[in-house]
């Protein structure tokens, strides 16, 4: 079993948290997880209502059925019934002892408003995305925190060719297929994921009508990947209405499928681009969606930039999500151009840029971005980054270096 990085994050929670939410989509780990914890912690329970009978015994006396269990109690796939939230509160409030509910969930109900109202100050949240290239070594990283660190990045002592690199992306992080050698294989998983969650899990969440065009949908955002979200030009595309577009959009977020990047502001905003960013919440499920593989990137080449830009920035994400600085994502455009795709941004205030390149050479203009970037936030600026595919760490300037992409993880 591949050990998750945010484990000991998970156990700090319980330990003085009454409730902890573990979200996250589909399959990337979340059941093997909490029931691993669940045989560990004394007295535990753990529930999936997935289980038809379980569900049926949730919803129809949610009280009763949480007052059963005395112990920690897990429950799995909690957004199957939201009514046990106000019960998880009043029980909590009855008896308000650490880790005494581990709940998962692939969608986030905490977006509705009852429901996080429900359990305010009661309540810690994680997020369990698909492995992180870490995991997959056995390692923490530690890239997120360097960065605020006052101390200099080091390259890997053989950083991957690129080939490598567009191999792990092509690949992604969903535990149940990321061994899967035969691209095949992983194609007949995705389709079938995909269709699970469009036609089940988003019906769960809203009596929505129309799901025939949510697959279109989803095949649409992936040609978009890595560009500001314009929902006026997706609405005409698909013809489409922005107020169901924008419904659609939601629930895809909800269900951890799309993931946006929020535009960093300073106080000259004015300047700035406003549009949030797209990204799919995996690069393998990118791949698929665009149909791609290593000989088809030698046809289409454009399309390695959005994959591997995809790639870092989720490598990041899950990253955050386990790290000590655990600072906000976010991107940065003018409205000249200049755009850096990463934006770090820490609890002090404080800025990293991140630059992804697909290519193995550098000029000066790759750097401009980050130079904007540095003018803008002015002593608020920490460091500049251009992760690329070459092998060199590079120095091009005051505080903006290019680094080998593998020192992500090495």
């Amino acid at each position: 079993m591949i050990e998750r990085n945010i484990t000991p994050k998970l156990l700090q929670a319980l330990a003085d948290t009454p409730v902890v939410f573990l979200l996250g989509a589909r399959q990337t780990g979340k059941s093997t997880l909490v029931q691993m914890l669940a045989r560990q912690r004394k007295g535990s329970s753990y529930l999936t209502l997935d289980d038809a009978a379980t569900l049926s015994a949730a919803t129809s006396d949610p009280l009763g059925f949480i007052q059963g269990f005395d112990g920690p109690l897990v429950i799995d796939e909690v957004q199957k019934a939201p009514a046990l939230f106000p019960a998880i509160k009043r029980e909590v409030d009855r008896k308000r002892s650490p880790g005494r509910f581990l709940l998962t969930g692939s969608a986030n109900v905490l977006l509705i408003p009852k429901v996080s109202e429900s359990l305010a100050g009661r309540i810690e949240i994680l997020t369990l995305w698909p492995f992180s290239q870490g995991e997959f070594k056995g390692v923490p990283e530690t890239f997120v925190d360097k960065l605020f660190a006052r101390t200099n990045l080091r390259a890997p002592r053989k950083p991957l060719p690129a080939a490598r690199l567009v191999e792990k992306a092509l690949r992604g992080g969903y535990p149940e297929i990321c061994t899967t050698r035969v691209a095949a294989r992983r194609d007949d998983w995705f389709r079938s994921y995909i269709s699970t969650i469009l036609q089940r899990d988003i019906r769960d969440l809203s009596n929505i009508t129309g799901l025939i065009e949510l697959p279109r949908l989803i095949s649409m955002l992936a040609t978009r990947v890595s560009s500001a979200i314009n929902f006026a030009d997706i609405s005409r595309d698909l013809s489409i209405p922005q107020t169901t577009l924008k419904r659609y959009f939601a629930l895809l977020e909800m269900t951890f499928l799309v993931h946006a990047l929020s535009p960093w502001s300073s106080n000259n905003s004015k300047r700035l681009v406003k549009s949030r960013k797209l990204y799919l919440n995996d690069s393998g499920l990118l791949a698929h969606l665009l149909d791609l593989s290593k000989g088809r990137l030698g046809n289409y080449p454009e399309r390695a930039g959005p994959l591997i830009e995809n790639f870092v920035v989720m490598e990041l994400r899950k990253q955050v999500s386990y790290s000590k600085t655990m600072p906000e994502l976010f991107h940065f455009r003018t409205q000249a151009g200049r755009e850096v795709d990463i934006v770090l941004e820490n609890r002090s205030g404080e800025i990293v840029g991140i630059e992804v390149k697909a290519g193995a050479t550098l000029g000066s203009k790759d750097f401009s971005g980050l130079k904007t970037l540095a003018q803008m936030a002015g002593k608020r600026f920490r460091r500049g980054v251009v992760l690329y595919t070459g092998q060199d760490a590079i120095p091009f300037g005051s505080g903006i270096h290019a680094l080998p992409l593998s020192t992500l993880w090495a």
